[in-house]
């Protein structure tokens, strides 16, 4: 029986765009406080460990975003079609599925605290902070794992205001946490680490005690529920699908910093400055996409393509709107904000040449931003995962022609806005015979 859905509004749009805009704003503030509170410490070491900390777990938990993405496709999807023991079933799975990765990274801790080693390059006394650092944090994989399920849970009901809230609780207790056991207690870098552990380990049973009270029951849901193979294959699919984009993205991000290294220290540095405007566009725009996710992928469940429809089209709309302001206000506001985060003459002069460039990569990503948001409610993973693929590709020619012709950091930029620009446009040339296939009662 088809389940008919209110129509998205421009204003319940905003309504779930903004809260996890204000979400994904939050986050920073941990790697910022912290980083400043060990600062003040006066050990450049343990800033450097720190900082180094920070981008392995980003890295290592980041590639684990499928268990959010996915688990908000799906409960999008069982919300729209009104049964609630999916919704359970759907989360049961996912926490599961958090659970034995996060023991397993656990379990792995020195084969991957050796990795770290060898690929960082950092000092000794850099090494050795890490390594305490690493070594209390890896334990906080479960729970941060399982914050991610819960939290799409969250987000896939439509409830971005509880998001923001668990979100916001984590964030702030590890604020709190960090100032009290580094400053307060002496505790130093270890403490930095508890602050994390504890952070997420409260976040968990704070989430868990949110979907309670939605009504949500997941450590009721039946082993055999939870492994039913049929619904168990499909998750694992969707999982797969998501991991696999997402690393690809993360290499696509990754060879942009090797690349930009071999034009020298001061492009390095021009560029680092400039690729965090890149991350404040990306903080707007994550807003619609994961407003997006709950609108269309109710629909899907609801099997109501007007609703669909008019969820996508508002979300395109939007996020092509934000994405051309911010580009505009980038570019106002561009050389101001180099001044901000940099004093060396050379890299601002430098972070000047491409800032154009730079400004106009949230305008190049709001397409793709869009679209993600469609397909992951839809759980269209397997043609994002290959679109993806296939704008790495595009990335990969246009580097090696743009170095080819002698275009330098330009070139980089350039292929990088190519990449974007390639990922969005392969999915709205695929959205209309996805959609087609998803509602066929309607072709």
């Amino acid at each position: 029986m088809q389940a008919t859905l209110t129509p998205l509004t421009n204003r319940r749009m905003l309504a779930l765009a903004v809260p996890a805009t204000l979400a994904s704003i939050t986050t920073p503030l941990i790697g910022f406080v912290g980083a400043t509170v060990i600062g003040r410490l006066g050990d450049a070491a343990l800033l450097g460990a720190v900082a180094l900390g920070g981008v392995v777990f980003d890295a290592i938990f980041w590639s684990f975003g499928c268990l959010r993405m996915a688990t908000a496709g799906l409960t999008a999807q069982a919300v729209g079609a009104r049964d609630d023991a999916e919704i359970a079933r759907t989360l049961a799975r996912a926490l599961t599925a958090a659970t034995l990765v996060g023991l397993i990274l656990v379990l792995a801790q020195v084969p991957i605290a050796r990795v770290v080693e060898l690929v960082s390059g950092a000092s000794p006394d850099v090494l050795i902070a890490l390594a305490t650092y690493f070594h209390i944090r890896i334990f906080v994989a479960p729970f941060t794992l399982a914050n991610y399920a819960i939290l799409g849970s969250v987000l896939g009901r439509g409830r971005t205001d509880l998001g923001l809230l668990i979100q916001a609780a984590i964030n702030l207790t590890n604020i709190a946490l960090t100032l009290v056991l580094v400053i307060g207690l002496g505790l130093g870098i270890a403490g930095a680490a508890i602050s994390a552990l504890v952070s997420d380990a409260a976040g968990t049973a704070f989430g868990l005690a949110i979907v309670h009270r939605l009504g949500t029951r997941p450590f009721g849901v039946s082993r055999d529920d939870v492994l039913d193979a049929t619904a168990l294959i499909r998750t694992l699919k969707i999982n797969a699908d998501v991991l696999i984009r997402t690393l690809a993205l993360v290499a696509a991000i990754v060879l942009f910093s090797a690349v930009g290294a071999r034009f020298g220290d001061i492009t390095l540095a021009a560029n680092a400055v400039l690729w965090n405007l890149f991350l404040i566009g990306g903080f707007f725009l994550d807003g619609f996409t994961i407003a997006s996710e709950a609108a269309c992928g109710q629909a899907v469940g609801a099997r109501d393509r007007h609703a669909f429809t008019v969820a996508a089209r508002l979300n395109l709309l939007w996020s092509l709107g934000f994405g051309i302001g911010v580009s505009a206000l980038f570019l106002g506001i561009g050389h101001a904000f180099i001044d901000t985060v940099t004093t060396n003459p050379d890299v601002r002069l430098a972070a000047y040449a491409y800032l154009p460039l730079a400004a106009a990569a949230p305008f190049f990503a709001a397409l793709p931003f869009a679209m993600d948001g469609i397909f992951i409610g839809a759980t269209w993973t397997r043609a994002m995962r290959d679109l993806m693929m296939a704008a790495v590709t595009v990335y990969l020619l246009a580097l090696v022609c743009f170095q080819a012709l002698g275009w330098g950091n330009a070139g980089l930029w350039a292929a990088f806005l190519l990449f974007l620009a390639a990922r969005g446009i392969g999915q709205a040339l695929l959205y209309p015979r996805l959609s087609r296939q998803t509602f066929p009662q309607h072709a």
